[in-house]
């Protein structure tokens, strides 16, 4: 009896030493995965939010310029923001693209006033900077997400 006592108590502190993300079944600690899933999902709402929450300045302000660069350059060249209910799935893979851009794919109202000119060489590149603006947030979603469960350094 006194035995399990100690091998769970090694165990526990085994599990708070830096650099051990998983227990003895291999499984990541609960805490863990339910702060790297509220990492992502700020780092989705607000670009660069993830990265902050995990202390990383540098990369917050990267993320946060770039895809606020993306979005704001695309709403200026008046490009095309897709609907959310699209009958084409092409204007669905667009909408989920133009979504992840966070909280700069509801401040396309503001910006898009005139609405979309595709007419014009602009219009088109833009639609695709705001496309691409969430694509770049999807990536450092992920990446504030590997970092909060301790895969990255």
């Amino acid at each position: 009896m006194e035995s399990i006592a100690n091998e769970n108590a090694a165990s526990e502190t085994k599990l708070n030493e830096p650099g051990t993300p998983r227990n003895d079944t291999g499984e990541l600690p609960r805490k863990r995965q339910a702060f790297a899933i509220a990492v992502a999902v700020a780092a989705l709402l607000v670009p660069g939010l993830g990265h902050l929450l995990l202390r990383h300045w540098g990369r917050a302000i990267v993320v946060f310029i770039a895809v606020g660069g993306f979005a704001i350059s695309g709403y200026l060249m008046r490009g095309n923001v897709f609907a959310p209910r699209s009958p084409n799935p092409f204007g669905t893979l667009g909408f989920l693209a133009d979504a992840a851009s966070g909280i700069f794919y509801f401040l396309s109202r503001f910006f898009e006033a005139a609405g979309p000119d595709a007419a014009r060489a602009a219009g088109d590149y833009g639609t695709q900077f705001i496309a691409a603006a969430g694509v770049v947030n999807l990536i450092a979603l992920f990446d504030a997400y590997e970092f909060a469960m301790g895969r990255r350094a």
